[in-house]
């Protein structure tokens, strides 16, 4: 129990450090940091959801600074975004709640950036596809485990 408290302290604050060199002086960074905490805090069977919300507000705003030509601050919120990605499917269980609507999040990310992917200059291509294909494998555990139920 104490090497997983460990593992979770040590995420969140890589994580949270890291999500703090790729937020932007909007407002959202606060919403964004204030959701990472929650899910570092949350119950284990809710932090699938939370992780899976996260994931979709970074890619959201990984294709708002793509489209804006910041490709150094997108290049960090993608691999922000492939962490969260691992993070949901350490999360999945059997009693995680919201494992629909957490596909669907997912769903919803990926979608939106394979349409970036499309559109994406030669150097931003790598970092999308490698994010594309870390959050596909979780979509496809996700939807593994909603239809096991």
């Amino acid at each position: 129990m104490k090497l997983v408290s460990a593992f979770v302290i040590v995420t969140t604050v890589t994580l949270g450090s890291a999500l703090a060199l790729a937020s932007s002086p909007g407002g959202d960074a606060t919403a964004l940091a204030t959701l990472q905490a929650k899910a570092g805090q949350a119950p284990p069977r809710d932090r699938c959801f939370l992780y899976a919300e996260l994931v979709g507000q970074l890619a959201d705003r990984a294709s708002q600074q793509l489209i804006s030509g910041d490709a150094e601050q997108a290049s960090k919120s993608l691999w922000i975004l492939r962490q969260y990605a691992e993070e949901i499917d350490s999360a999945i269980t059997t009693d995680s709640r919201k494992l629909k609507d957490a596909e669907l999040l997912t769903r919803r990310a990926s979608f939106r950036l394979s349409n970036l992917l499309r559109s994406a200059s030669y150097d931003d291509r790598p970092a999308l596809d490698a994010t594309l294909k870390r959050l596909y494998k979780a979509q496809t555990n996700l939807m593994t485990e909603v239809f096991k139920r």
